[in-house]
């Protein structure tokens, strides 16, 4: 069990505070902010795992959708899928604990085959990754041979392996562009391949998008209506997305953009609110790092990423059950490899 002893009450405290200091700011789900009675509450978590992990030598990624209690109170790192990847391409440390989906501590594993490599949520699953199959992906090459195949980071490692380059939401306008064909195959994000398509368009090298897979379950909700109420509530609110989104919703928003992209926009931007049709973990973190700003979220939460929690992040560096360590064979490895060292090349 986590620190609750009488002698560690001066400890606690310390976390309490030191949370509040994080969390303060942050929206839970029913709008209410954390007080300093909730930080209370979990500070023998965050106060174990933060000095479990620093005698294991284990670093704790966590992606932006996750809780916040985990992207903020004991993260070592925290972003988005891109992000993360370059981060643990590069972690000297013994165990890596991925705080994500399945797919995220499979290209952690890729990067870093040598660290152990533990997913609190176990196989916490993703609607994209697992709208297509290694298979799936072979009979779409069989159909169009030649044809360079991207895959969206959001895939397992058994479809990267098939690929030819992977790419993420904040580079895959640009590596598309840049690849010389005038046709590519995309998976497994059908409203990101139409977003792909026309923003070529946009830059006046139009390519034709041979598309396959499903889309995300947060981002398909989206609709212009809701960018229409923002706008009739708040006249002068900036609306941003994700190109994972519609692109009829695309269109109508002020700035379309990765996770990393839409903090770097509010983060430059001079407007004070911003409608974000997005995952509520980012929404949580600007809200934590831009106190100024007002951030209006109309729904959206990704039930795959909220099954990490703080109770199976401390649990998992204790006892690792079996389905929360990541494990590839050594062929699945070599193949996923090459497709995110081509997406790392590209992107230079």
């Amino acid at each position: 069990m986590p620190f609750t002893v009488a002698d560690k009450k001066e400890l606690l405290e310390q976390e309490a505070h030191r949370l509040y200091g994080l969390l303060g700011y942050v929206s839970r789900i029913q709008a209410k902010k954390w007080t300093y009675a909730d930080c209370l509450q979990i500070a023998p978590y965050t106060l174990s795992i933060r000095q479990i992990k620093k005698e294991q030598n284990a670093v704790i990624l966590a992606h932006s959708y996750t809780v916040p209690e985990l992207v903020l109170g004991v993260a070592d790192f925290s972003g988005d899928s891109y992000a993360l990847s370059l981060k643990a391409k590069d972690i000297s440390a013994e165990k890596i604990i991925f705080a994500g989906v399945w797919f995220m501590a499979e290209t952690a594993k890729i990067l870093n085959p040598a660290k152990q490599v533990l997913i609190p949520a176990g196989k916490a699953g993703c609607s994209l990754a697992d709208a297509i199959t290694a298979e799936e992906v072979r009979a779409l090459k069989k159909e169009y041979p030649q044809v360079p195949v991207l895959c969206y980071i959001n895939s397992s490692a058994e479809v990267k392996a098939e690929c030819d380059v992977c790419v993420t939401s904040g580079n895959v306008f640009d590596i598309a562009q840049r690849l010389p064909s005038k046709e590519l195959i995309f998976v497994p994000d059908l409203l990101m391949a139409k977003n792909i398509e026309l923003e070529l368009v946009r830059r006046g090298t139009p390519k034709k998008i041979i598309a396959a897979g499903g889309s995300c379950c947060v981002h398909e909700q989206y609709t212009v209506a809701d960018v229409e109420k923002l706008r009739s509530a708040y006249p002068d609110i900036v609306v941003i997305c994700h190109p994972e989104c519609h692109a009829e919703v695309c269109a109508v928003c002020d700035y379309v953009g990765s996770t990393q992209g839409m903090q770097d926009y509010v983060a430059r931007s001079t407007a004070k609110t911003f409608g974000m049709l997005t995952e509520q973990g980012l929404v949580n973190r600007l809200e934590a790092a831009f106190a100024d700003k007002q951030f209006i979220w109309p729904f959206g939460t990704c039930r795959y990423m909220k099954q990490n929690t703080l109770e199976n992040t401390f649990q998992a560096l204790l006892e690792p059950q079996p389905e929360q360590v990541v494990s590839l064979p050594e062929s699945v490895i070599e193949g996923a490899k090459k497709s995110l060292q081509k997406m790392f090349e590209l992107s230079k």
